[in-house]
């Protein structure tokens, strides 16, 4: 299922990484992108949006849902 966010706080590479990151721990073979300069999250994964939302918080970002 592909799910967006909105997510706030991200300035440079080592963020997207970050993101990037938080979301494989909980879904390894999920798929993605991370658009730096707006923000935009776009991944594909079977997990639940609460659980992608309080794994990118828990890195620190603020996510608009």
């Amino acid at each position: 299922m592909q799910q967006e966010f909105k997510v706030q706080g991200m300035t440079c590479g080592h963020c997207v990484k970050a993101v990037t990151q938080a979301v494989q721990l909980l879904d390894n073979t999920a798929v993605g992108s991370v658009e730096l300069d707006s923000g935009k999250v776009v991944i594909s994964s079977g997990v639940s949006r609460e659980r992608l939302v309080e794994a990118i918080r828990d890195e620190g970002y603020a996510v608009v849902t």
